[in-house]
């Protein structure tokens, strides 16, 4: 089979590869790969961010979605010609994260799906809604869950409350289309007068440019009529602390999900946290029970993740490429 191996940290080290395909042992699925989803986590790898230490070579990227082609001895949950994804953390099935979870996680430190075939054991996967296309359903497994934890889970977002969403990457736009979903009003706040009109069309309800507004948070207080959102969904990280604070109500909440400005938020105002009682909640993707619970949400509403453009196998430097840019609205994806 052909894969992508990372033999070293740079987007020059990443080489395509003859392997041969694995075999599924017991409790296993060798899984066909139909699509890669690419995220900003995988760039991290790529360059060293997140794993200095990490051993080589090793096959990157986390989300994807494949046909299961044979079954190990023992498997139950699963049948030949099921259309699934590997769930990121695997080994978190339910309730809190496990201890040491991270360092069972695709894309690095384990293999990851960027080859023809992988094999996954049965309880790190998933069946896929069936009315996604494979471009579609690949980008949920840390987009689309992250996310989900955020908005359903964490947030616990209700109709009419008033939801921030930072960005127009692949969590952001997940997260205004499920906030949507919930019933609440979405505020998109953005560098991009492009995406942002995007946003709008796809359903938010206002927004603001950072660019020209960079005291976005007035903004926020003033479009809810001086109260405050429920719920800011954060991916800037030290740089947006303190204004997602200042947007929400008292009792609000922040979703940590980004660090796009750097992950020391030693400028944090403690005293604004206290007086709203902010609730301050670090998001890292989620467990096999709520991936379930989100793929039931999807197909019983037909909801179709946004997909900025899909690029070969052969083309999959040229995806991370545009990742690494930051002009894509949504998720980008790879199709075999």
């Amino acid at each position: 089979m052909k894969a992508y191996e990372l033999q070293g940290f740079g987007l020059d080290n990443l080489r395509l590869v003859d392997r041969p395909v694995p075999v599924p042992g017991p409790g296993e699925a060798l899984i066909r790969m139909r699509a890669v989803s690419p995220n900003p986590r995988d760039l991290g790898v790529i360059d060293g961010f997140y794993f200095p230490d990490l051993k080589f070579p090793i096959i990157p990227v986390s989300d994807g979605v494949g046909e299961i082609v044979e079954l190990g001895p023992g498997v139950q949950r699963f049948r030949v010609g099921d259309r699934v994804a590997g769930t990121f953390a695997q080994g978190w099935i339910h309730g809190d994260p496990p201890i040491g979870w991270h360092t069972r996680s695709l894309g690095a430190p384990l293999d990851g799906v960027l080859a023809e075939y992988v094999v996954l054991p049965e309880s790190g996967i998933v069946r896929v809604p069936p009315h996604l296309t494979d471009a579609e359903a690949a980008a949920l497994p840390i987009a689309g869950l992250t996310a989900w934890q955020a908005i359903a889970e964490v947030g616990r977002v209700r109709a009419g409350d008033a939801v921030v969403v930072q960005g127009t990457d692949g969590v952001s736009v997940f997260a205004l289309q499920f906030a949507k979903l919930h019933g609440a009003r979405v505020f998109v706040v953005s560098g991009s007068a492009e995406k942002l009109g995007r946003a709008l069309q796809l359903g938010a309800d206002a927004g603001v440019l950072y660019t020209e507004e960079p005291d976005w948070d007035r903004n926020v207080i003033e479009w809810t009529d001086g109260r405050g959102a429920d719920l800011v969904v954060d991916i800037g990280g030290a740089a947006t602390l303190n204004r997602s604070v200042a947007a929400i109500r008292p009792g609000g909440a922040v979703c940590l999900i980004g660090i796009m400005s750097g992950s020391a938020a030693e400028g944090l105002q403690l005293v604004p946290t206290f007086l709203k009682r902010a609730r301050l909640q670090g998001i890292n993707v989620g467990s096999r029970e709520m991936f379930e619970a989100m793929n039931r949400a999807i197909a019983a509403n037909g909801l179709r993740p946004v997909i900025d453009s899909v690029y070969s196998f052969d083309q999959a430097i040229a995806a991370f490429a545009k990742l690494g840019e930051g002009r894509h609205f949504g998720k980008i994806a790879i199709a075999f």
